[in-house]
């Protein structure tokens, strides 16, 4: 039974993402298409009115109106002038359009952009040039971005004149627009357009861009309190550091009596029953241990959240979100902190370790070839992410050799789409509802089988890391 309903999910999952696909491509090459609703509103518009204005024959012994005639011809002046001013509207947006093509064919009228993050990391200002490049009389300039196999992001117009200094003439069009993104991942851009639109917003002539690029939408850090974490040994003990720095001895390694040490270190407790002599190894300034290690985990034993369309890409962002959180307000701490990835990826050069690991962490995506057992290192970790979706048999395992000092954040992927139904309710009868983005998911959700099985789980890790000696957080 369990294979025949995965193989339904794969076949139901393939049809998706093929209908997605072809949806998308449709899309595309709707760009190339030049008339907007408006024209065929307005085409409409012309042949009713072309119906009314049109005589009729007149029937036996119909007399006709004396204002009749005049009602036609102001229809007509008024139907010529309209159409006059749809030409003159039309004329000059494909000069301007002819325009930017011969400026393209002379290789000018580049299309530069630039993206950097908004205020308070509420998506990505994009900052567009368009060189060389005229609005149409009372028209517009707008563009878009494809990324990612033909997703398409929204219009942004550009409207500013940016004039060289001390010069009169102008040197291009620009324009700075909000960029919305889904999903907190790395984009690869694959081209764009440009649309040449007239003032009656009837023509929407395009011109395709060949640019390339990528940007990220980052993490964002959700404010929270973190537990204290103490630092281990580093893996190679050549690297010091200046100032060496106080480290706690190992709680449960003793070390046999020697001459020399002190016997107030003796643990009674082990003699008694061994009549061996035996002392803990005390606190001692260290000068190899001066980072924090940090693991996150993106293990994933559930194939449903990784097949399950929005619902797994939406626990990623709220799962990324928390992991840049914790490692932001730890590494704000006296020790270095180190993030280790447990996927493969290839990060461009930044200039801060910070900005590196906040990259690291967008471009991560839910994996399973890499399980927590395999990948944390107790005997140098010192916090650990681990999700919903990790397992909890190995989990078991991994928590059997974690020492008390061993700090484990605990991020449960329900509480994506947790949210208060009868405040939302009533915040709804006295004020206008904020946009929510998962608004439509989380009615899906609350009827999906994938929720009963991930707070099933959800319970069980519960249960293991209560009965475990780590110290255990949630963000």
């Amino acid at each position: 039974m369990p294979i025949a309903t995965a193989f339904i999910l794969s076949v139901t999952f393939h049809h998706i993402m093929r209908w997605k696909n072809l949806t998308r491509r449709f899309r595309y090459y709707l760009q190339y298409f030049p008339l907007t609703i408006n024209a065929f509103i307005i085409g409409v518009a012309f042949w009713i009115i072309i119906r009314i204005i049109t005589p009729e024959p007149l029937g036996k012994g119909e007399e006709v109106s004396s204002f009749r005639p005049l009602i036609l011809l102001m229809g007509k002046a008024a139907l010529w002038f309209i159409a006059a001013l749809i030409l003159f509207s039309l004329l000059s947006c494909m000069l301007c359009w002819l325009y930017f093509l011969w400026l393209q064919r002379k290789g000018r009228g580049q299309f530069i952009f630039s993206v950097k993050p908004a205020e308070k990391n509420k998506g990505l200002v994009l900052e567009v040039f368009l060189e060389k490049a005229r609005r149409p009389f009372l028209g517009f300039i707008k563009g878009r971005l494809f990324y990612d196999q033909y997703r398409i992001s929204d219009n942004f117009v550009l409207a500013s004149n940016k004039r060289k200094e001390r010069q009169f003439w102008r040197e291009g069009i620009t324009g700075k627009n909000v960029f919305e993104l889904p999903d907190i991942k790395e984009y690869t851009i694959e081209g764009g357009f440009v649309y040449f639109v007239d003032m009656l917003q009837l023509f929407s002539l395009p011109v395709r861009q060949k640019i390339n690029g990528r940007f990220y939408r980052l993490p964002d850090n959700i404010g929270s309190t973190t537990k204290e974490v103490q630092p281990r040994k580093t893996e190679q003990t050549d690297i010091r550091i200046d100032q060496m720095r106080k480290v706690q001895g190992e709680y449960l390694n003793y070390k046999d009596f020697e001459s020399g040490d002190d016997v107030r270190r003796v643990v009674w407790k082990v003699y008694a029953k061994s009549r061996e002599l035996v002392v803990r190894i005390p606190e001692v300034h260290e000068p190899y241990a001066s980072h924090i290690y940090f693991y996150a985990s993106f293990h994933s034993t559930f194939p449903g959240g990784r097949q399950s369309g929005l619902f797994g890409a939406e626990m990623l962002n709220f799962y990324k979100n928390r992991v840049w959180t914790a490692y932001e307000v730890l590494s704000r701490k006296d020790w270095e902190l180190r993030y280790i990835a447990d996927q493969n990826l290839n990060i461009a050069e930044t200039t801060t370790k910070d900005e590196w690991v906040q990259r690291t962490i967008s471009q991560s995506q839910w994996q399973d070839s890499s399980p927590i057992t395999g990948y944390f290192k107790p005997a140098h970790g010192s916090v650990l992410c681990i999700s919903s979706f990790n397992d909890p048999e190995e989990l078991v395992d991994l928590l059997s050799s974690c020492s008390p000092d061993t700090v484990i954040y605990y991020i449960k992927l329900s509480h994506t789409f947790k949210h208060f139904l009868p405040w939302n309710w009533l915040k709804r009868i006295f004020m206008y509802a904020p946009e929510d983005r998962l608004k439509k998911i989380r009615s899906r959700w609350l009827f999906s089988p994938l929720r009963i099985q991930i707070l099933k789980r959800e319970k069980a890790i519960e249960a293991i890391l209560n009965n475990s000696n780590v110290t255990v957080g949630q963000l």
